[in-house]
C-alpha cells in the first residue's frame, strides 16, 4: 500500500470521516480476514470477528495515534484481539454444552436446587458497585470481557481483576451454602 493512501486513511480516521472505513475495507479486509481465520480456524467465526473489528475500528478511530503504531499494526491488533475473544467465547460455549450433555456428576435435579433459592443477584447487590457492574455485564448481560471493558469504559485488565475479586467475595458466601447442601444430601 502506498504511504500516500495510508496517510489519507489516517487523516480520514482523525476526522472521523466514514470514507476511512470503506478505504480500510477495500485495502485491508482480505488480510484482516486471514488474521482472524488463522486464529479461529472457522469461517463463520472469522467473518464475525472481522465484522466486529470494523465496528471497533470505527468506534476507536479518533484514538488512533500514528506515532505509536503504523495503521496496519493497529488494525492487526484490533482484529487479532477480537478473533481471540470470539474463539474463547465459542470454546467456552462449546465446553458448557458438552459438560451439560455428558456430565451427571452433582446432578441434583431441577426440583432440588433452583437458582432463585441461591439469591445470587441479592448477594451481588451486597458487593461494591464496581464489582457489581462487572459481574452483571458478564453474567446477566452476556458480554465478553472485551465488551464489558468497552461498555464500562475501563481497561480489560481492570474488568478481569474486578471479576476475580467479585467472584472471590461471592465464593465466601456460597462455600457455606454448598457445604450445607452436601451435608443435607
Amino acid at each position: 500500500m502506498s504511504t500516500f493512501l495510508e496517510a489519507h486513511i489516517v487523516q480520514l480516521l482523525g476526522e472521523e470521516d466514514e470514507r476511512a472505513v470503506g478505504l480500510i475495507y477495500d485495502n485491508y479486509a482480505d488480510t484482516l480476514y486471514g488474521v482472524a481465520y488463522k486464529i479461529t480456524k472457522d469461517d463463520a467465526l472469522a467473518q464475525d470477528a472481522l465484522q466486529e473489528s470494523f465496528v471497533k475500528i470505527w468506534k476507536k478511530a479518533a484514538s488512533y495515534d500514528a506515532k505509536k503504531a503504523k495503521l496496519f499494526t493497529w488494525l492487526f491488533r484490533i482484529t487479532r484481539n477480537t478473533a481471540i475473544d470470539k474463539l474463547r467465547s465459542a470454546n467456552l460455549r462449546d465446553d458448557r454444552e458438552i459438560q451439560i450433555d455428558i456430565s451427571d456428576v452433582y446432578n441434583l435435579g431441577t426440583t432440588s436446587l433452583k437458582p432463585e433459592h441461591l439469591d445470587v443477584k441479592d448477594h451481588i447487590g451486597n458487593l461494591d458497585e464496581k464489582y457489581q457492574e462487572v459481574l452483571n455485564a458478564l453474567f446477566f448481560e452476556g458480554m465478553t470481557h472485551q465488551e464489558a471493558s468497552e461498555a464500562l469504559d475501563v481497561p480489560l485488565g481492570t474488568v478481569k481483576s474486578r471479576l476475580k475479586i467479585g467472584l472471590r467475595e461471592l465464593r465466601k458466601v456460597f462455600n457455606c451454602f454448598v457445604l450445607l447442601i452436601i451435608l443435607v444430601l
